[in-house]
């Protein structure tokens, strides 16, 4: 019996030291302290979105503003009040480079910002509407004139008509006339007939082959009028 009492006090839980009961109560008391914290930050949100809700609901009703701008503000400030302005029908931005400095806009719908007036935001510039349209027609007036010098450089014609004065000097008036005359333009294939794009011949070869034929042919008138004389 007493091995048996002894077992069983044994087993038993032993009293806390006051090490332990010291740990439990911090643990309480911090375990206290978050549930405050967690209970005054869904307070503060709720409050922010109210009071979201109320601005925004102004800002509807001003027919004499077409945006708001809001102070740089935190990154769940910053979520709340786009998920009530979408919720409003409003269209919303966050703008800045940190998160020290990001803020939000709003805009109705029907006074929705262009890609430029966007782009001007994200610079860190402010939005001038006059500017913008000025820059707009200098990019117009650029892009006129571009189209209008494109469209006055005629294309080179082909180079057939100076042939003729280019080798007179070389092989006569009358031969330069032949060699032009193989250069003619053929509608169906370029500047070149399309026999002449299958001649490998230079151009020296070809004045060269002209002048023999000329040649031959007074040698032959020639050597006929001599035969007719006698």
């Amino acid at each position: 019996m007493a091995d048996l009492l002894g077992s069983i006090l044994n087993s038993m839980e032993k009293p806390p030291t006051v090490g332990d009961q010291e740990s439990r109560r911090k643990a309480r008391e911090q375990a206290a302290r978050i549930k405050k914290m967690e209970e005054d930050e869904k307070r503060k949100k709720a409050e922010f979105r109210k009071k979201m809700e109320k601005e925004v609901c102004d800002f509807i009703q001003d027919s004499s503003q077409q945006k708001r701008k809001y102070n740089p503000m935190g990154k769940i400030e910053r979520s709340i009040l786009h998920d009530v302005a979408e919720v409003a029908g409003l269209t919303s931005f966050s703008f800045g480079e940190d998160e020290e400095t990001r803020y939000v806009m709003l805009f109705k719908k029907e006074f929705a910002p262009s890609d430029e007036e966007l782009e001007a935001y994200r610079k860190g510039e402010e939005w001038d509407p006059q500017l913008a349209e000025q820059r707009r027609r200098l990019k117009e007036q650029a892009a006129l004139e571009e189209a209008a010098s494109s469209q006055s450089k005629k294309p080179e014609a082909c180079p057939n008509s100076n042939y003729r004065d280019k080798y007179s000097h070389l092989i006569g008036t009358s031969a330069a006339k032949d060699a032009a005359h193989t250069l003619e333009a053929n509608r169906a294939y370029g500047c070149v007939p399309v026999a002449n794009k299958r001649d490998t011949r230079s151009i020296e070869e070809a004045m060269n082959e002209i002048r023999a034929k000329k040649r031959q042919k007074r040698e032959d008138d020639t050597g006929a009028h001599s035969s007719s004389s006698s």
